[in-house]
């Protein structure tokens, strides 16, 4: 506990923390299992500082070793790390700093650990601990599989003795969570799964007919928050960074196309806060540890739900509450499916494996589609995806907050089967959807759709209602959706029941949305004093030369605001100061308190 409060400012820990740091003290292997912004890295940051040698850190994403190296320091630990954004020189600088025993914590990329002069070093030091960040890498069954992770086992099998290993990851299902076990020869370890919910995060799922237009307006009205706009493709990314410039917006760009200079100077800008909103694909975020991301928004869904899990935890990643906005349409779909199968060939699986985790992909990504489309409580959704258990209504996502009527839709089902097997199961949900309601559409009008008997029939219900039906139908399995660029309805097992009227079916139908919920977890703070303090972080952060959240983040400067300490002994007992922050930057703040206190 003294090591967490002096080197991180915290007075408890948060769940699961305790006991995966209490097994890694006791020599026992471990997995780790917590949803981004639970605070994995306390897991082995806090062992790291109490062992008596080395912990090394492999991790795949360069700037999340960046930005915890840059805390670290901060902090006062001695820690450093070892990517391809160091020269070779600085490289070998290190390597010679790890022989002398300069660092308590490295962060190195699984890639490092096949090259001889880094395991030479490692040889000749004594490693305590082992930590490996997003250990999913290592299945091949996971949503983003490295296979520079299966290399992981044997680097730690050449090291004279062998340390304790800790696995940690935001998303693992229990397929992933036995290949982390097994690939990586972990001994008998304690797994520890906290549980996904992240009860800051509001989760909502959009359906705009403009999308663009919608964009600009939730960024209007977020227009002083710190933003991701999340895009499926760098065509997107482009249009959308330049929408929001033209809009008066600060807005910078990343995707894989760019040169890796522009890269790195606009993630550079978001961190520092010079920019608000970054528009990016999803090559961007992973690792940033950016605490006052308010809003995270999908311009586009993803291809799976670990995927938009990892990504919206781009936000409140400090406990502040935070929104995360899907834009779903039904292009974004087929844009998803056409990732899926024009992925690059894996040379590490066998035809059958390539061919199994191909329809792997395809179930996940019914499922994104699945939560983009249920009127249930998305939370509830989500979390009985990664198998756990919720109450049905968190009372913070955007179906929960949408008042419904449970509508009796037997006879509209059966006019809709009966308008599928009408045009032979061979169209997909618009044009059953313009039948119905009889639109004039030339191409309805071209197949002789206007002649059929269901022409029409469902003319009093509005498109957005008749959609609504349907993708109730498909949930509840009386029509399927086939695969393919353009899904087709057709029939199941389930639909001839329903032609024949044999049984009630209900769905619940969005009659209006309420006002989304006020905030009830913070307390009301001095807004004045607030911007002071955000003031005196950035002019200390600039004259550092780090983001403003290394200094203190977005919630200790709340929490500074509620507590208004006056002396030094005060100000320790701010969540978020520790002893060394206290040290450097105590003073400062306390006396801008008190120049702005009555």
């Amino acid at each position: 506990m003294k090591i967490l409060k002096d080197i991180f400012g915290h007075d408890s820990f948060r769940d699961g923390q305790d006991r995966i740091i209490d097994a890694v003290l006791n020599g026992n292997d471990v997995v780790g299992i917590m949803p981004t912004g639970a605070g994995k890295s306390v897991c082995y940051q806090v062992p790291a500082l109490m062992f008596s040698g080395v912990t090394l850190v492999i991790s795949p994403l360069i700037s999340l070793m960046h930005d915890q190296v840059i805390s670290l320091v901060q902090a006062g630990v001695r820690a450093a790390y070892i990517n391809s954004s160091l020269t070779f020189r600085q490289c070998e600088k290190v390597i010679e700093n790890m022989r002398r025993g300069v660092y308590k914590l490295i962060y190195v990329a699984p890639e490092r650990l096949e090259t001889e002069s880094f395991i030479d070093a490692c040889r000749s030091m004594d490693i305590s601990m082992v930590a490996i960040d997003e250990a999913h890498c290592v299945s091949h069954w996971g949503q983003d599989f490295r296979p520079s992770y299966l290399k992981i086992e044997s680097f730690i099998a050449l090291l004279p003795k062998r340390p304790v290993v800790g696995a940690f990851t935001a998303t693992a299902t229990e397929n992933v969570r036995n290949d982390i076990i097994k690939l990586l020869s972990l001994h008998d370890p304690v797994c520890v799964t906290t549980g996904f919910d992240r009860p800051n995060l509001f989760f909502s799922v959009i359906k705009p007919n403009n999308k663009s237009v919608k964009l600009l307006s939730l960024a209007a009205e977020r227009r002083e928050q710190c933003g991701i706009v999340y895009c499926s493709t760098r065509a997107n990314v482009e249009k959308i960074c330049d929408l929001l410039n033209e809009n008066g917006f600060s807005a910078a760009r990343y995707h894989a196309g760019l040169e890796e200079s522009e890269r790195t100077k606009n993630q550079d800008d978001f961190v520092h806060d010079r920019v608000n909103i970054m528009v990016a694909t999803n090559a961007f975020g992973m690792g940033i540890d950016k605490s006052n991301v308010s809003f995270i928004i999908h311009y586009n869904m993803p291809k799976n739900l670990e995927s938009y899990y990892q990504e919206a935890g781009r936000a409140g990643r400090d406990g502040s509450e935070a929104e995360c906005i899907l834009m779903y349409g039904a292009k974004d779909v087929r844009t998803a499916r056409f990732f899926i199968e024009n992925s690059e060939p894996n040379e590490n699986l066998t035809e059958e494996e390539a061919k199994e985790l191909r329809l792997r992909d395809e179930i996940r990504l019914k499922y994104m589609t699945y939560y983009c489309t249920t009127n249930d409580c998305l939370r509830s959704f989500m979390l009985g995806y990664f198998g756990e258990k919720h109450t049905g209504s968190c009372g913070k996502c955007s179906n929960c907050l949408t008042n419904y009527e449970l509508a009796d839709i037997t006879t509209d089902t059966q006019k809709i089967l009966s308008c599928i097997v009408r045009t032979k199961q061979r169209f997909g949900a618009k044009m059953i959807c313009d039948i119905l309601r009889g639109s004039e559409d030339k191409r309805v009008k071209s197949f002789g759709f206007d002649k059929l008997s269901t022409y029409g029939i469902m003319k009093e219900c509005s498109e957005t209602r008749l959609r609504t039906i349907i993708d109730s139908l498909v949930l509840q399995g009386y029509i399927g959706r086939s695969d393919g660029d353009y899904p087709v309805l057709q029939l199941t097992e389930k639909s001839a029941q329903a032609l024949r009227g044999k049984e009630k079916l209900t769905a619940r139908i969005p009659k209006s949305v309420r006002e989304k919920a006020a905030d009830t977890r913070s307390e009301p703070i001095d807004t004045e004093l607030y911007n002071v303090l955000k003031a005196l972080r950035k002019t200390l952060a600039d004259r550092a030369g780090v983001p403003a959240y290394v200094i203190f983040t977005d919630a200790t400067l709340r929490d500074i605001c509620l507590k208004k300490p006056m002396t030094r002994q005060e100000f320790s007992a701010v969540n978020g100061v520790g002893h060394v922050k206290l040290e450097k930057y105590g003073d400062a703040f306390i006396e801008v308190i008190k120049q702005n206190v009555n």
